[in-house]
C-alpha cells in the first residue's frame, strides 16, 4: 500500500469520523490542554467540573479564576497543578485578543502556531491539535499513534516532529475536513488494532511491513 493511499484504507475499515474531537470551540480549547497525559474519560469529568463552574462563557469564566481553583476544577484529569497554570496561560493569550475566536483566525495559521509554541506549555501537537479543531484551519496533528503507524505500515520514521507534519502535509492537499477526519482515523485505528502489542492477524490493512516482518520471523 502507498501512504497516498492510507487515508482512503482506513476510513474503508472504520467509516467517516467527521471532526472526530467533540465539543464547541472552547471546549477544545481547554480539553487539548486537559488531555495531555491522561485519557479521555478524566477530561471529559474534568470538563464537566468546568462546566458547573462556568456556566456561560468558559474561556472568560476560567481566565477569571486563580490557578488553584482551576486546578480543583481539573482534578480528575490529572496533573492538574502543572494544567491549571498552561491553560491560564494560554487564556492570557486568547484575552489579549478579547476571546474572539475569529479574530484569532484572521492571523495566518504560521502566525497563529508560533504564538501558540510561545506560550509556557503549549507544545506542537497541543498547538496543531487547538488550529486545526478549535480554529478550524487546516494543519495536520502529529501525535504517537500517527507515528507508530507510520513506522509500521510504511517503515517511515522521522526524528522531528515538522518533519512528520511537513511530509504528510506534502502528499494531502490542506483540507480541514480531511485532515480532521484523517486524524480520527488514525487514532481508531492505533486503538482498535494497531496497539502497543498489535493485533496484526486482526488488521484489515495488506502489505504492512511490520507485520509481513513478524510473520517471516515466525517461519
Amino acid at each position: 500500500m502507498k501512504i497516498d493511499n492510507l487515508y482512503s484504507v482506513l476510513k474503508s475499515i472504520h467509516g467517516p469520523q467527521g471532526k472526530w474531537w467533540p465539543g464547541t470551540a472552547e471546549e477544545i480549547i481547554i480539553s487539548a490542554v486537559l488531555t495531555q497525559n491522561t485519557n479521555w474519560k478524566n477530561v471529559e469529568r474534568a470538563l464537566e467540573n468546568i462546566k458547573n463552574n462556568c456556566k456561560n462563557d468558559l474561556l472568560r469564566c476560567l481566565s477569571e479564576k486563580s490557578p488553584d481553583k482551576i486546578a480543583l476544577m481539573i482534578k480528575p484529569a490529572g496533573f492538574f497543578n502543572i494544567k491549571a497554570q498552561r491553560l491560564k496561560n494560554l487564556l492570557t493569550w486568547i484575552e489579549f485578543y478579547n476571546f474572539e475566536i475569529e479574530r484569532i483566525k484572521t492571523k495566518t495559521i504560521d502566525e497563529i502556531r508560533s504564538e501558540l509554541l510561545n506560550i509556557k506549555g503549549i507544545g506542537k501537537e497541543t498547538a496543531d491539535s487547538i488550529i486545526l479543531y478549535a480554529f478550524e484551519l487546516p494543519i495536520f496533528v502529529i501525535d504517537a499513534y500517527t507515528r507508530r503507524i507510520l513506522a509500521r505500515i510504511f517503515d517511515i520514521k522521522f526524528a522531528k516532529y515538522d518533519e512528520y507534519k511537513n511530509f504528510l502535509e506534502s502528499i494531502y492537499p490542506k483540507s480541514t475536513v480531511l485532515y480532521q477526519e484523517f486524524h480520527g482515523l488514525i487514532v481508531e485505528h492505533a486503538k482498535a488494532y494497531c496497539r502497543t502489542k498489535p493485533s496484526c492477524d486482526l488488521c484489515l490493512i495488506e502489505n504492512c511491513i511490520y507485520s509481513t516482518k513478524r510473520k517471516e520471523s515466525e517461519n
